[in-house]
């Protein structure tokens, strides 16, 4: 690979990047500068230079990363670059442990256990000498262990914290699940996936001859997305890499948006740190967005104290500002969207062209259901619409159970949510009532008691004292006030024990309390949420997944994407930033998150910010502009006042 190919293929920044001299370098790749590009041609670079490839290690974050870059080097520099080690941290991890296993005490050909695997074995774990009617399920103690090995925690530290203020969790019980399960892997000669990257790196620590034989053999390391990076693996790289020194890691700060599942942007902030004699390249050079979006883009992330300043410089010329929507209601909102969106197909987009991004599933809640009423096709990153999600139809079957005791579907799904009652034990009680429940009737709530398993008891007089007394404070007709005094009476707690998520679920339920709210009724707000699941299911027949459909999706969910429209709902401080974030004092990882959003869009971005929020007992709060919105220059902005 000829110099005058690289300087053709390659920007100046990616080419000096490319061809850094030997020693340590961090690549800092804003948004849309050509990150893989990069990443690729150093591969090549090295091979052309002499390195024999199998002394090459690339990590990256999905295999599908990992054969991208390596196809591509492939069709620089020929078949020879097959021979490099390239994969995730895990399927590194797991080449070494099948080689060195027996160090550990496994024997090489131990089993790796999936994810369902492994929340069998913690189910398995869960014996009935310590058992509580309230234990949380398999897979909400699987996350919770996993996040303590990722941030290398204590495990106790790390239960404590997620059931902190829940007293009806048992700390001792979960850590006795934690050393059962610990014991049972060992038995079974299985590691889970967390074990792989645990494990990795104890052979490092414990076994020098071992961690000398692999610092020699790397000549070259390379890792891709390096802000992503958890302290486990930021420790394993820098073991591997600390004799030759030979370390090449490209990613972006502004882009780190995932503390909360255990990366830890400190990685690559203190980079320079760690490695004094580091040469920091910046990529700056954007070729996806049009000059106004950059403009909203750095003067956005400029908020943020801790980071490598950098400052996005457009390839394509013109473009338009982007526009602030300052709307009346998050109705208008909604209305502002589905009106822009048939503007823009008028103009010669595509609905595969434009995306809906928001900071939580439930702020699309309202769009989703003027979507399928307008006969809009559209798919949501989660693949579940908000009203088809588990935890809000829970939720519903009270609603539906009070305003139709011969509702058997509400009954049978809302009694299994009661501990030791299956779909068995709640059919059999349906029909010992008639295949009647009147909850509004004191004296049927109290056969329903009497009819359950005494574990369920406590749990079934929660659900009873958040239900309404239609004669005293007439909130039956309060569906909004319903839905929230079963959330905070029970179905909180209900989350958090079945739940990984449960945060974002109980926010999702808070919102649909909100929504329910414009209703007189449950049983108008369950009319409607009937007629609109109907739609959904006769609009879904006639798609297929060729058809040309509208995208909705959380931030998070985008990032690595690109669109030609962005549209970002409810930049109102509170919900973006959100305000539970707010609260942990994560302001600085909010502020990347919008980065991440403005991001996104090639040609158009469209911000709305509603100045008002129907509640749930029918009035409505007045919402300020994000704060986000307010540090942006305001020429940097098209405002628009929509009334």
């Amino acid at each position: 690979m000829t110099s005058e190919r690289l300087q053709k293929a390659l920007n100046e920044e990616q080419l000096a990047a490319v061809t850094a001299p030997d020693g340590p370098v961090l690549v800092i790749a804003a948004a849309g500068t050509g990150k893989t590009r990069t990443l690729t041609y150093r591969v090549a670079w090295l091979v052309e230079r002499g390195v024999e490839p199998q002394r090459i290690l690339l990590l990256t974050f999905t295999n599908r990363a990992a054969r991208e870059m390596l196809d591509r080097a492939r069709r620089l520099v020929g078949e020879g670059v097959s021979s490099i080690w390239g994969g995730t941290f895990h399927h590194m991890a797991n080449r070494l442990l099948r080689r060195h296993a027996e160090r550990l005490g496994y024997r090489p050909d131990y089993v790796i256990l999936d994810q369902e695997d492994s929340r069998a074995l913690i189910r398995e774990c869960m014996n009935t000498g310590m058992e509580r009617s309230h234990m949380p399920k398999p897979e909400v103690l699987q996350a919770v262990y996993s996040l303590a090995a990722n941030r290398q925690a204590p495990v106790e530290e790390a239960i404590r914290k997620r059931f902190e203020g829940h007293d009806s969790f048992s700390v001792p019980d979960m850590l006795q699940v934690y050393e059962s399960y610990a014991k049972r892997k060992r038995e079974l000669n299985a590691m889970d996936f967390d074990d792989l990257l645990a494990n990795a790196l104890r052979l490092f620590r414990e076994y020098p001859d071992l961690l000398e034989y692999y610092q020699r053999h790397f000549e070259h390391i390379l890792v891709d997305e390096y802000q992503d990076t958890n302290s486990l693996q930021a420790e394993w790289v820098d073991l591997l890499a600390a004799k030759r020194r030979q370390l090449f890691v490209v990613g972006d700060d502004f882009q780190s948006i995932y503390s909360w599942r255990g990366a830890d942007y400190r990685n690559i902030l203190d980079f320079p740190k760690r490695y004094s004699d580091a040469k920091i390249y910046l990529l700056e050079t954007n070729y996806r967005s049009v000059p106004g979006i950059l403009n909203v883009a750095n003067a956005c992330i400029a908020g943020n104290p801790e980071q490598f300043q950098k400052n996005l410089k457009p390839v394509r010329k013109g473009g338009c500002k982007p526009e602030l929507l300052l709307l009346r209601s998050d109705e208008q909102q909604t209305a502002f969207v589905l009106n822009a969106v048939q503007q823009l197909l008028l103009q010669g987009y595509a609905l595969k062209d434009i995306v809906v991004l928001y900071r939580a599933h439930y702020q699309a809640m309202e769009l989703q259901l003027a979507l399928t009423r307008e006969r809009v096709p559209f798919i949501i990153t989660s693949g579940v619409r908000f009203f088809e999600q588990a935890h809000v139809k829970d939720v519903c079957s009270v609603l539906r159970l009070w305003a139709n005791p011969g509702d058997e579907l509400a009954f049978l799904r809302l009694l299994p949510l009661l501990p030791k009652v299956g779909a068995r034990t709640a059919a059999d009680i349906w029909l010992k009532l008639g295949k009647r429940a009147d909850i509004r009737d004191a004296q049927t709530r109290e056969t329903i008691r009497n009819l359950l398993p005494a574990a369920a008891c406590e749990d079934w007089d929660k659900i009873v004292n958040s239900l309404p007394d239609a004669e005293k404070n007439g909130l039956s007709s309060k569906p909004g006030e319903f839905i929230q005094r079963f959330l905070t009476a029970f179905y909180s707690d209900f989350l958090l024990e079945n739940y990984e998520n449960a945060e974002r679920r109980g926010e999702d339920i808070e919102a649909l309390a909100d929504y329910a709210g414009r209703y007189e009724t449950p049983e108008d707000f369950l009319n409607e949420m009937a007629l609109q699941t109907n739609l959904d299911a006769e609009t879904d027949e006639f798609l297929s997944p060729e058809d040309a459909v509208l995208k909705l999706s959380t931030v998070h969910q985008a990032k690595g994407l690109e669109w030609k429209v962005v549209f970002l709902l409810w930049m109102v401080d509170g919900m973006f930033p959100s305000g539970r974030s707010l609260a942990d004092g994560a302001e600085d990882e909010e502020r990347r998150l919008f980065y991440v959003a403005v991001t996104r869009a090639r040609d158009m971005l469209y911000l709305c910010a509603p100045t008002r929020r129907v509640m749930r007992d029918g009035g409505s709060m007045s919402c300020a502009p994000s704060r986000f919105i307010l540090e942006i220059p305001q020429h940097h902005l098209s405002v628009q006042h929509v009334w």
